[in-house]
């Protein structure tokens, strides 16, 4: 074991909460899971399987992961959703590191997947992320949709060997359905920080973001699964700038209900 807590949040993911742990009992023996009102099996599972269980209201997907950074044993932390899995390749990697330097965060590369299927090029294909990194200098920022890390200028970043395999959706559906939920998400954010839908962001930014990429990251070589992909892309811009308009246009921002799922990001 290595001086790492992994940290995981979680809702209703029995399905697949089992295999990142299993994985995670490999890099750590801290495992703390911040689970935000499952009604499934996934704290049971994560119980059995040795891990701390927190259960704490929903207050956004960055407030929720720094409240187990909070939790965690150790300074230096590898954080986790749920259907992420670290490959061997990976945890080998992890082994290896000489953690000794607090300014040191860890870029780490994703292999996503709907259903079973790897996709290989567009956005997703080049997908990747400091999820490895020590807490006294860097924190999730509190944010209710594409949290980011805020990380300290100075601080080295290091891409290390090894993949993060990411099961974000069973099919194409759940990515239509998860794409709408963070179309919501991202126009009340939008519109509390005061931002218009211009022409530009309603009609160009769609297009330009579909032939990125499908065009221009090579989306079209994953066959179907990239043209869904962009598509759903070119839908997910077009409507959360629509949703902003319809806001900006009452003057009075309307409040969405959106079912409490973690969505992939674009």
């Amino acid at each position: 074991m290595i001086p790492v807590s992994v940290v995981i949040i979680t809702l209703n993911e029995a399905h697949i909460v089992g295999q990142t742990i299993a994985k995670a009992q490999l890099i750590s023996n801290d495992i703390v899971v911040i689970d935000n009102g499952s009604t499934d099996d996934t704290v049971q599972i994560a119980r059995r399987n040795g891990c701390r269980v927190y259960q704490k209201a929903w207050d956004g997907y960055g407030a929720n992961k720094n409240k187990g950074i909070e939790l965690a044993e150790y300074d230096w932390i590898l954080s986790l959703d749920a259907d992420e899995i670290p490959d061997d390749k990976l945890i080998a990697s992890l082994h290896q590191l000489v953690l000794c330097d607090c300014n040191q965060v860890y870029d780490i590369k994703f292999r996503s997947y709907i259903g079973k299927k790897q996709v290989r090029f567009g956005k997703w294909g080049r997908d990747h992320h400091v999820r490895l990194f020590n807490r006294t200098q860097v924190k999730w920022m509190a944010a209710q949709v594409h949290e980011t890390l805020l990380i300290p200028k100075g601080v080295k970043r290091e891409r290390i060997k090894g993949n993060i395999h990411h099961y974000s959706v069973k099919d194409v559906a759940e990515l239509q359905t998860k794409s709408e939920t963070y179309a919501a998400l991202n126009a009340v954010k939008y519109y509390g920080e005061g931002k218009e839908a211009s022409m530009l962001k309603l009609y160009v930014s769609p297009v330009f973001n579909f032939i990125k990429n499908y065009l221009f990251c090579l989306g079209f070589l994953d066959g179907k699964a990239g043209w869904q992909i962009a598509r759903t892309t070119f839908k997910h811009t077009h409507l959360k700038y629509l949703l902003l308009q319809k806001m900006n246009n009452s003057k009075v921002a309307k409040k969405v209900y959106i079912q409490k799922k973690f969505a992939i990001e674009y």
